[in-house]
């Protein structure tokens, strides 16, 4: 089976990333928050879009 290389290399950084806090999801939600935090970029938030009905389909 052929492995792209770019999958391979994104899951060994998030392996290593995850050993960083032993594998404990709560510290990993922690560091990315505190990251985020840091970064200083603004955060947006877009409304949730409402679907379009459709009256010629009954």
């Amino acid at each position: 089976m052929w492995k792209d290389p770019i999958v391979m290399e994104t899951r060994e950084l998030r392996k290593q990333y995850a050993s960083k806090f032993n594998n404990d999801a709560d510290l990993i939600f922690e560091d990315i928050l505190k990251r985020q935090k840091a970064s200083g970029r603004k955060r947006v938030a877009f409304p949730a879009r409402r679907p379009k009905v459709r009256k010629d389909v009954a």
